[in-house]
């Protein structure tokens, strides 16, 4: 736990300058170094604290002289670490943009983008509020700016000063030369091939297209680039006919047609203003499959998705999935698409799976293209979920938008949460909803042990790229589930067009929807507010006693919170816990009855029941209670919390694994049982014990044996529950020390045992769950699947050369496959077997798929996830195969999230060579895509909780990270965060309400 020797790079002499920026600086000046101003809206904690007592200063703007070097602030180990920029601090612009006219022309290395804004003063406007135009990276790009026609000249009275605060570019007009409105015409050219970030407008191979999410359209324009100016958008697009005869943009095509020089144009107008985040332009080189879905309201809507020709033939599984998701919005939620066209483009290089702008979706090529030939089954679902996703942003994000970034999870947590529930309607609901739990507990909970640690509404953020997390988006999910569970669907629903009705064309924050819901209630949501500011992972402890001459059960629940980054303390959150009891002879559900109720009381009777816990400590007495029954708390998981429930026993956990009615506790309970025979084996290890002294309790394999052979248990649910908890669930449940090593010894033993002893029975589930009918996406063949490629993995464990012959039926699978799903199920299993059976097959998929960019992820993943030995040669020798780039993201993320997230006991082997590989592609992943390098940083997060050798392996490669010359300021602030001690870690990260 010793803080390292520089925790943050050293204060450059220079403090304290904003540089005016008048030409390109030289590369010899870049080496100079000075504090950079503080983004907009942020304040110090000195000044912040101050600001009660007095009224601020305005700081001058300092300029440098004419030849003076410009003040990078996030380049090279010696600057000062960037800036935060705190919630709090968030006011409104003093002015506004109400319509926009673009004109780009575009061109591999010197795309034109000419603007015209027109900018009105805001009520929020005071004295010296000056127009701020956010422009990233174009700085020396800027070919003029005028003002009503006048042109502007830089750094002169009366003209334009740009502005480096941070690492942020920022032109200011002086107001008195705005006045109440004016129209800003600003032109640039960069260069979208050289734009290796993908953020802003780039090329992906031969096609145009952008990300404007969060702060990329500052790198297309000029613009007040900030999510609550909504403005009017009008683009005219032009390029090459030939190489790219297809020019997308958001809303209506309203003119087109051919230009001098082989070149043509089109001009897309979008009617309903939105925030520049929702722009998007695609070019290219695009065909594509169309369609049409006709509203509850009788408007018929042209779908067209688009792709590069090679895939086209695999667009319509998202097609159908876009109707799908519309008729299920019309349905549950009532909202109803209302524009006539929607477009959707697949694109190889992007950085996240999609992106909802307004009418043109774009998608990751990997979230939009798939068939049973290409795409296993959780693909196909991953797809439609994806899709989804998107389309719901219509009403969850564009129709009503966040009003700064800090409520980012209004839009995704609660778009997350719309589309988990549409894909449970559509698919295997427990499946889906398990699977769900699963992500949360594997990555969010670990996020919020760790120096990362934040609230779904974080405080502060020095580049809010970072926070596009599990947390904001799946814990923030659940909270939005939470107001469904506390409320009941009607009034949720009740609640939900409220806030739809109120905000239509609004940017709002997180209080807005908690408002609409306590008004449509009627309850007060004051203290739910704590879900939104407080961060980590609640902890319930639950006591329980039956008295048997009473008949009465009671439960108390005690709830705590340990401290995170910025919050060493927590108050009480308000927890629904929708619970039942189980009758210990019957299996059955009990009816539920609280002590004092009224027979006649609403719930009373019911054998399930959702409950508040709103203070620390809360006591809950059923009556009517016979015998002790069994406890299943926290239903279909009804809270993003830990649970310990002191007095439940392994017979409970075999009585709820056999028994429960709820799936998500059923399959829970499986886990429970598994992770504590885990938990043995480890003990059994470290006193010294070998595998032949060690076997398995007969209690825990006959609990196996019964839910593999329950013939009335869904499939996918079955595949689920027979699966022991991942090496990342028993290492997080070690305790202060982490041993992914021995984590995953101790659960391959546990898969081998159980293998050897139920060797009949997970072959005859084998052989009866071979699906022989054409492929089919529905819940019986996908079940089967799921569960025949689960009893695979356990046969295959037992190695190579053992007698029940698991190599030759991997093998066997592999060649007969006639979808990716059984294809890639034997091919995983092969490649953790060291044999020829192994090499022949992953030969045979490489040569069958080399052209085929997203089966080959498929493949770099397997062999990047390979438990042999000798993992990091492999993955190294993976970086030079000839169809790896690390410009594509999709790439990067087979590689190495194979290896660092899925393949633990080989990324932390002991000498280190796991961290140093993946150190070293990240340094080298920050020049060229600093989101993508920022994210694999972020897996060394909890270092902390490995050993202490490990811990100083780890940290010479953040440190290393860290003072690479140059460092982006993504990847500085996730790599000092967790250089921090504890103590500090995260700063100004949030606090209680």
């Amino acid at each position: 736990r010793d803080a390292p020797a520089r925790a943050t790079p050293p204060r450059s002499t220079t403090a304290n300058v904003v540089a005016t920026i008048s030409r390109r600086p030289r590369a010899a000046e870049t080496g100079s170094h000075a504090r950079a101003a503080r983004p907009l809206g942020s304040r110090s904690r000195s000044v912040r604290a101050n600001a009660r007592g007095r009224k601020r200063r305005r700081r001058p703007i300092r300029t440098r002289p004419p030849h003076a070097p410009i003040a990078m602030a996030s380049e090279g180990k010696d600057a000062e670490a960037p800036k935060e920029v705190f919630r709090l601090d968030y006011k409104r612009p003093p002015f506004t943009v109400t319509d926009i006219k673009l004109a780009v022309a575009l061109e591999p290395e010197a795309t034109t983008v000419s603007s015209t804004l027109t900018v009105r003063r805001t009520a929020a406007a005071g004295d010296g509020d000056d127009l701020r135009l956010d422009g990233s990276k174009l700085f020396d790009a800027t070919k003029y700016v005028r003002v009503n026609g006048a042109e502007l000249a830089e750094g002169k009275e009366g003209g334009y000063t740009i502005v480096q605060e941070g690492a942020d570019v920022v032109m200011v007009i002086a107001a008195a030369v705005i006045g109440e409105e004016a129209t800003v015409e600003t032109q640039v050219v960069f260069s979208p091939r050289g734009n290796t970030d993908l953020q802003g407008l780039y090329m992906s191979d031969a096609l145009y297209c952008t990300q404007c999410e969060a702060t990329g359209f500052r790198r297309i324009t000029w613009f007040t680039d900030r999510p609550d100016v909504l403005a009017r958008f009008t683009c005219r697009v032009e390029g090459d006919k030939a190489a790219n005869p297809v020019l997308l943009s958001n809303g209506n095509k309203i003119e087109s047609g051919d230009l001098d020089g082989g070149r043509h144009f089109a001009v897309w107008e979008d009617p309903i203003p939105k925030p520049s985040y929702l722009f998007a332009l695609v070019a290219g080189d695009l065909a594509h499959i169309e369609g049409t879905f006709t509203t509850k309201e009788g408007k018929e809507v042209g779908l067209y998705f688009w792709s590069e020709d090679k895939y086209v033939s695999r667009l319509a599984h998202a097609l159908e999935s876009v109707k799908r998701a519309m008729k299920w919005d019309e349905d549950t939620f009532g909202r109803v698409y209302d524009l006539s066209r929607f477009n959707a483009v697949a694109v190889g290089s992007f950085n996240q799976g999609a992106m909802e702008n307004t009418s043109l979706n774009i998608f990751n090529t990997v979230a939009l293209v798939g068939d049973h030939e290409t795409t296993t089954d959780e693909r196909l679902e991953y797809i439609m979920g994806v899709v989804g996703h998107e389309f719901f942003h219509h009403w969850s994000g564009n129709h009503v938008t966040v009003r700064d970034w800090f409520q980012l999870t209004l839009k995704e947590g609660l778009t997350k949460f719309r589309d988990g529930w549409f894909s449970m309607d559509m698919t295997s609901a427990a499946h889906k909803r398990i699977s769900d739990v699963k992500r949360l507990r594997e990555t969010q909970f670990p996020e919020d042990a760790g120096p990362m640690a934040h609230s779904i509404r974080p405080d502060s953020y020095i580049s809010f790229e970072n926070y596009y997390t599990v947390t904001v988006y799946w814990k923030g999910a659940e909270v939005h589930r939470m107001y469904l569970t506390l409320l009941g669907y009607e009034t949720f629903r009740k609640g939900t067009d409220l806030y739809f009705d109120r905000h239509d064309g609004d940017a709002v924050s997180c209080d807005e929807f908690r408002a609409a819901m306590a008004d449509a209630s009627g309850m007060d949501l004051t203290q739910f507010d704590r879900w939104y500011s407080q961060a980590g992972t609640p902890l319930v402890e639950v006591t329980s006693a039956h008295d048997a001459a009473a008949g009465t059960f009671s439960l108390t629940m005690r709830q705590s919170c340990p401290p995170t980054p910025g919050q060493p303390t927590k108050l009480p959150f308000h927890i629904p816990v929708r619970l039942g009891l189980i009758d210990p002879e019957s299996g059955a559900d009990l009816p539920l009855r609280l002590e004092g109720e009224a027979a006649d009381a609403a719930g009373a009777g019911d054998t399930t029941r959702v409950l508040s816990l709103t203070e620390a400590e809360q006591t809950f007495v059923f009556t009517g209670v016979a015998a002790r029954p069994v406890a299943s708390l926290f239903r279909d998981f009804s809270a993003p919390v830990k649970v310990v429930h002191a007095q439940e026993t392994r017979e409970d956990l075999i009585l709820m694994m056999a028994h429960d009615s709820d799936a998500v506790n059923r399959w829970d309970a499986s886990q429970k049982l598994g992770m504590a025979v885990v938990k043995e084996l480890l003990a059994a290890f470290a006193a010294g014990k070998t595998e032949a002294e060690l076997t398995l309790d007969d209690d825990f394999v006959a609990a196996f044996r019964s839910t593999l052979t329950d013939a009335a248990l869904d499939p996918s649910l079955k595949s689920l529950a027979l699966r022991l908890p991942d090496v990342s669930e028993i290492g997080e449940a070690m305790g202060d020390v982490i041993d992914f090593v021995a984590a995953a010894r101790a659960r391959r033993f546990a898969v081998q045992q159980l293998a050897k002893r139920l060797y009949d029975e997970f072959k005859a589930a084998y052989d009866s769950h071979a699906v022989t009918a054409p492929h089919a996406l529905d819940g019986a063949q996908v079940g089967a699947r799921r569960l025949r490629g689960v009893c695979l993995g356990y046969i295959t464990s037992l190695g190579a050369g053992a007698a029940e012959g698991g190599a030759a039926l991997a093998k066997a699978q592999y060649d007969a496959a006639t979808n990716m799903t059984e294809a890639v199920s034997a091919l995983a299993c092969l490649a953790d077997m060291d044999c020829p059976q192994r090499e022949e097959a992953l030969a045979h998929f490489e040569a069958k798929w080399a052209d085929n960019s997203l089966v080959m992820d498929t493949w770099f993943s397997i062999q990047a996830s390979s438990s042999l030995p000798g993992a990091v040669d492999r993955v190294r020798k993976l970086l030079e195969h000839p169809k790896y780039d690390d410009k594509n993201p999709n790439k990067v993320r087979a590689v190495l999230g194979g290896f660092a997230v899925r393949n633990l006991e080989r990324f932390h082997e002991a000498d280190g060579s796991g961290y140093a590989f993946l150190g070293e592609v990240v340094r080298k992943m920050d020049g060229i895509n600093a989101m993508v390098a920022a994210r694999y940083a972020g897996i060394f997060s909890n270092y902390r909780r490995l050993d202490a050798a490990r811990q100083a392996l780890v940290r010479a490669e953040l440190e290393a990270i860290r003072d690479r010359e140059g460092c982006s300021k993504d990847t500085f602030e996730i790599v000092s965060k967790c250089l921090k001690p504890p103590a500090d870690a995260g700063g100004a990260a949030g606090g209680g309400k």
